[in-house]
């Protein structure tokens, strides 16, 4: 578990004006690394959030023409029990805004009705199949990563995907999100790739828009990594960049290099 003392980061803010500016540079950084890694190895392997503060940036992703048939697509997270194709799981979520639009040359999801143990064990061998080039994520508005919730994780879990019991603010988020209509209604569960899994990734494209997200991401960005938030782990990361609106950026206090812009 990170020992809470600071570190000098090279964790990169790009701050825009709107949710959609701010996902129109998250994109292009996006396009410009997909299309680096297929340039120099044949093919790129590409981690996507699925969540409604992505939609700026994955509909800038999706006007960039890039070698789709050479990316495998896969994804950071999903709900124990839900079935396959309700637009609620996180994998339909995806085909429904992205995979229906563009065809990667293969589409790796998590399974969310399969047995949860045997599925993160599976989709952990996915993972280990190759190098993860870039990882396209958000942070949640109590700064979990992926669905590590705070005091839930370690920086140096030899696991690569597990289970993982959902926060009440986790959960409050996808009701807030227009996801889910009651806290009721949202699953407790949810298998994650784990915080060791996500930083494993060559590359970070961090978008997080909206004033809802500003505490989280000053807790994030200021101050050392500690347990209380996940997504503090991403200062540790050589080649992060978060991309922000204002409304998002408005609670940072500590001056980063590559700072706003």
């Amino acid at each position: 578990m990170p020992s809470g003392s600071p570190l000098t980061t090279t964790l990169r803010l790009v701050v825009r004006e709107s949710a959609a500016l701010a996902g129109a540079a998250a994109a292009s950084a996006a396009a410009d690394l997909i299309r680096d890694a297929v340039r120099m190895q044949g093919a790129a392997r590409v981690l996507f959030a699925s969540a409604p503060s992505q939609i700026e940036m994955i509909e800038a992703l999706k006007a960039e023409l890039l070698p789709w048939s050479q990316v495998t697509a896969l994804h950071l997270d999903e709900y124990v029990g839900i079935p396959a194709q309700d637009p609620r799981s996180f994998g339909q979520w995806l085909r429904n805004h992205l995979f229906d639009e563009v065809r990667p040359g293969a589409v790796e999801l998590i399974r969310p009705d399969a047995d949860p143990l045997q599925e993160c064990r599976r989709y952990g061998e996915v993972l280990d199949a190759g190098p993860i080039d870039l990882a396209c994520i958000g942070i949640g508005v109590n700064g979990h990563l992926a669905f590590n919730e705070p005091y839930q994780w370690t920086i140096d879990d030899l696991v690569r995907v597990r289970t993982a019991h959902l926060d009440t603010a986790s959960r409050q988020q996808q009701v807030d999100d227009g996801c889910f209509a009651s806290l009721a209604e949202v699953p407790t569960r949810a298998m994650t790739l784990t915080v060791a899994a996500v930083l494993a990734s060559r590359h970070l494209v961090v978008m997080v828009p909206g004033a809802h997200k500003a505490d989280a991401v000053a807790r994030t960005v200021d101050g050392p990594v500690i347990p209380a938030v996940p997504a503090s782990a991403l200062q540790t990361h050589p080649a992060a960049t978060l991309f922000l609106d204002r409304a998002a950026a408005r609670q940072i206090r500590t001056p980063i290099s590559g700072g706003p812009s």
